[in-house]
């Protein structure tokens, strides 16, 4: 058959159904409201051989300048989401309001093809000009829709599928449309359910940068779904309106539409006031605190963050085009590495020095760049993390990351020094200057870090009768040792860190406001340990450092759910003290539940550590699978997950957990064996 007759075989049936000639059954009820948009509103003829428009470049370059912040935020999850279906024949594509194309990944080979057909940056897929599709169906529909194939309007696009989730902003406007397209003939239930996850996490990151400077609420009717993917986020000002909110938040309170909601006082909401959520945050520590709903029976568990405590974001980019890559995967639960193309500004890569302080989260990659960006113009850096996330680390590799980094890094833990040494610890003193003073004098911190770094651990801490000395040392860049007229030019990087709020000690009169504005040339805010996404290969690098010169025992899947979902208070302090005490246990076995502090597997199993029942029942997993296990990020930990899960509750028959996803036999094998999901146990087939 012809591709004229196709045509007119396609743009027949589309037309009997749209008249009420065909039911129309076979299609869903979106994609038949679709076809009648389009032939009726738009005058779209199905039979017509028809590309989509494609903007001009500048017509291109205006809207990446509008969305550059999305489009940093989506990068990230879009990566993953692409590793995650690690298919060579899809795309991964991120459209505006307009369904203007603004960045795709994709194969080299598949990009090509589909080029064709008018799938690249800067096409217009819209309804009114693509006709039924993922991206432009979405955008009126504003819910997940799926088009597969024949249920495109125009013929030539029927050898496509398309899935693809809306994003909306903290407004609830809807601001852009993730997509997945691919030649796959089969229903799209686990390509929507991926792309929803992506889309809850765009959204939220967008939500916490757009509004760091306010104070932030994450909730749950479950304790331990706060800081997870599910949890309720609002964003309140100083006088505890909302706002913003995002989805899990709207259905929580009981379905709100968002413009409802924005605006609304606190207590309207749940039956106490700002201050009280923020006074009993900060008694309880990093433990969800009770609240009842105002006018409901729902208690919901609660977490406050102060403003300013965002998690961090990465510099908007400007980019767009096809990000390609190789299309023959060389295993298939590994793509193969990106190559970019030219169409597609390179990232700046994280430096060598600071590899190991980002391991795949996001919000971390971000700090380190930022980082990176401010270093050769010797801006004071201050750094703000919860005690134990690595904030001596993180200077440290900002110090080799410097153009200083042949010098000294010098650093001095003020919240650690009796308040009479810390004058001398920094400035130094001349021999004979007080009673038990070494008899040749003693340089001073400060002058130790001429040349190089000097960082100020904990300086939130400071007596306020230092800070105005250590303020003229900043701003006249010289210093005289005690008991010496000598005045000695100096230069360093300063950097300097605390798990206080600096702007609330100034505004309570206990931290010098000149002193903050020298030392917060620029502020980086770690995450902590709970938050960040890169946990288990942050686990397998701690684990092989403390091993040393030892090759590093494997984690049992059930030791991996625990320290992923244990919320750590202490961080990454408190990580790597769990850790040496498995290493001392394991005696070289494989670390699991029965090696970690009793405390720290109780607090998981609180948190609700996912199917650890079933990770418990594999303990004879080959070591190589344990450490891939290790290795899983958010979205795979998710899908497995889920996957467990289904098996679980069809008692692992594979032939009704393949039918219930709407995927074949094979498929479902492939994802198994991908996830490590082993079969061959009795709960799966009722045998012994």
């Amino acid at each position: 058959m012809t591709i004229p007759e196709s045509a007119s075989r396609h743009g027949e049936q589309i037309l009997n159904v749209v008249n009420g000639q065909l039911c129309g059954l076979q299609h869903s009820a979106v994609v038949t409201r679709s076809w009648t948009r389009c032939l009726r509103d738009f005058r779209l003829d199905p039979a017509q051989q028809r590309l989509p428009a494609i903007l001009t470049r500048p017509e291109l370059n205006e809207r990446l300048d509008r969305m550059s912040e999305l489009i940093a935020f989506a990068q990230p999850q879009m990566s993953m989401l692409y590793q995650r279906l690690a298919d060579p024949d899809l795309a991964v594509v991120l459209t505006d309001d307009d369904g203007v194309i603004v960045h795709m990944l994709s194969s080299v080979e598949f990009s090509q093809d589909v080029e064709l057909l008018g799938l690249r940056t800067g096409a217009v897929w819209s309804e009114r000009e693509a006709g039924t599709n993922g991206m432009g169906t979405c955008l009126i529909e504003a819910e997940p829709v799926a088009v597969r194939q024949s249920e495109h309007y125009f013929a030539q696009y029927t050898s496509l599928t398309c899935s693809a989730a809306p994003i909306f902003n903290e407004h609830g406007v809807l601001s852009a449309v993730l997509d997945v397209t691919s030649r796959s003939p089969l229903l799209q239930q686990h390509s929507l359910a991926l792309l929803g996850i992506s889309c809850q996490m765009i959204e939220n990151r967008m939500l916490d940068e757009r509004f760091r400077h306010a104070h932030q609420l994450h909730f749950h009717s479950r304790p331990e779904l706060v800081n997870t993917l599910d949890e309720g986020k609002l964003a309140l000002d100083d006088n505890a309106r909302v706002l913003a909110a995002n989805r899990s938040a709207l259905l929580q309170l009981g379905g709100y539409a968002l413009p409802a909601l924005l605006g609304k006082p606190i207590d309207e909401l749940f039956k106490t006031s700002l201050a009280d959520i923020l006074e009993l945050c900060a008694r309880n520590g990093p433990h969800p605190v009770p609240v009842d709903g105002a006018y409901t029976a729902h208690r919901f568990f609660m977490l406050a963050r102060q403003p300013g405590l965002g998690s961090g974001g990465a510099a908007p980019l400007r980019t767009a085009g096809v990000l390609a890559v190789p299309a023959t995967p060389r295993h298939p639960a590994t793509p193969a590495p990106a190559q970019v193309s030219t169409q597609v500004p390179a990232q700046v890569p994280i430096p060598a020095p600071a590899t190991r302080l980002a391991y795949g989260d996001p919000q971390m990659e971000a700090q380190v760049r930022l980082a990176q960006r401010v270093l050769t113009r010797r801006i004071p850096v201050f750094l703000h993390g919860e005690t134990g996330s690595g904030k001596e680390v993180f200077a440290n590799a900002m110090h080799q990351m410097s153009p200083a980094r042949e010098r000294a890094f010098v650093a001095i833990n003020c919240a650690s020094l009796p308040e009479n040494l810390i004058e001398s610890e920094l400035f130094g003193y001349r021999a004979g200057a007080f009673t038990g003073a070494q008899r040749e004098g003693r340089r001073g911190k400060i002058l130790q870090a001429n040349g190089g770094t000097l960082f100020l651990d904990e300086i939130g801490d400071m007596p306020m009768n230092l800070q105005s000395r250590l303020l003229r040392v900043l701003e006249d860049r010289q210093v005289s040792p005690l008991g010496s007229e000598t005045v000695i030019k100096v230069d360093f990087q300063l950097l300097s860190a605390s798990h206080r709020d600096l702007a609330e000690l100034v505004h309570s009169g206990q931290f010098r406001a000149d002193l903050f504005y020298r030392l917060n040339g620029i502020e980086l805010r770690l995450p902590p340990l709970r938050e960040r996404s890169d946990k288990l290969p942050l686990i397998q690098h701690i684990l092989a450092e403390e091993a040393q010169p030892q090759p590093p025992p494997t984690l049992a899947p059930e030791a991996v759910q625990v320290l992923l979902h244990y919320p750590w208070p202490g961080n990454l302090r408190q990580l790597r003290h769990a850790l040496r005490i498995a290493l001392a246990l394991c005696d070289g076995e494989h670390i699991a539940c029965r090696h970690l502090p009793a405390d720290i597997v109780q607090g998981a199993q609180q948190a609700g550590a996912p199917h650890a029942s079933a990770l418990a029942a594999q303990p004879d997993m080959q070591s190589d699978e344990a450490r891939r296990l290790a290795q899983f990020n958010a979205i795979e930990l998710s899908e497995r997950d889920t996957l467990l899960g289904l098996l679980e509750q069809h008692r692992w028959n594979v032939s009704t957990v393949a039918r219930s996803l709407s995927i074949s036999r094979n498929t479902l094998y492939r994802k198994l064996h991908r996830l490590h999901i082993r079969l061959a146990q009795s709960a799966q087939t009722g045998q012994p």
